[in-house]
């Protein structure tokens, strides 16, 4: 069952970011569309939820109400929400074929694995962090709800998008990479075991890889990418 709310009170991707995430600590909740622009608000649930029980459930700052069209399937065939998830994650399968591609191209005339995997890694961070950086507060709030560190230590979100700046200036410049190694491993490790529990528990939630410009899905995808990413940093670590 889907209903639709109006939300007032949202002005930003961070508090976009807030009422998703406590919208989505009601068990009855499975599933949280929000389009900020006209404050309107797709739940996705079980059992019919008063707007009271939500009004509850969010900070006093957000005033909830029903719209005139409470199920709103065939509002939803009309909007973007309802794009697949394959073309949901058209932006991040383009953005990692032209790192791919560029990382191939710089390498071409010498083709070294190590030196591709440098360059894919140090272009992933700072292509990457760049979204991250386009709205920093939207970004540490959505990264939270899913990133066991970000969750316990707010701070974390906020200067995430940092180190992946510097991570990627240390691969593309070739300085001091087996610690960059080594600190890939670490915070994708981390951020992996909050998205495969995610993935697990079935919750639909934004994925804040590439910050809040585009409205990506936690998907297989997600983890595929970390996955990857701490792939090629135990190869180059033992090679």
């Amino acid at each position: 069952m889907m209903q639709t709310y109006i939300i007032d009170g949202m002005t930003c991707g961070g508090c976009k970011a807030s009422v998703e995430k406590h919208l989505l600590g009601l068990k009855e909740i499975s599933e949280v569309e929000i389009t900020l622009e006209n404050k309107e608000v797709v739940i996705t649930m079980g059992n019919p939820i008063e707007a009271s029980e939500l009004q509850n459930a969010l900070p006093s700052k957000y005033k909830v109400s029903l719209t005139s069209n409470n199920f709103v399937s065939k509002a939803l065939s009309n909007s973007e929400d309802e794009k697949s998830k394959l073309q949901q994650l058209k932006p991040l399968i383009l953005i990692l074929f032209y790192i791919t591609t560029a990382s191939i191209l710089l390498n071409y005339q010498k083709w070294d694995s190590n030196e591709i995997m440098l360059d894919f890694m140090g272009l992933f961070y700072i292509v990457f962090s760049f979204f991250k950086l386009l709205d920093l507060k939207g970004f540490s709030e959505s990264f939270k709800m899913y990133d066991p560190l970000a969750s316990r230590i707010p701070i974390y979100g906020w200067i995430y998008p940092f180190i992946e700046v510097v991570l990627g200036l240390m691969f593309l410049m070739h300085f001091g990479v087996k610690i960059a190694l080594v600190i890939t491993l670490i915070i994708l490790g981390v951020t992996t075991i909050g998205v495969t529990k995610s993935l697990l528990d079935k919750k639909s939630i934004r994925c804040a890889c590439l910050g809040t410009a585009l409205k990506l899905p936690m998907t297989e995808a997600t983890f595929i990418e970390n996955a990857v990413m701490i792939v090629m940093a135990v190869l180059l670590l033992v090679s």
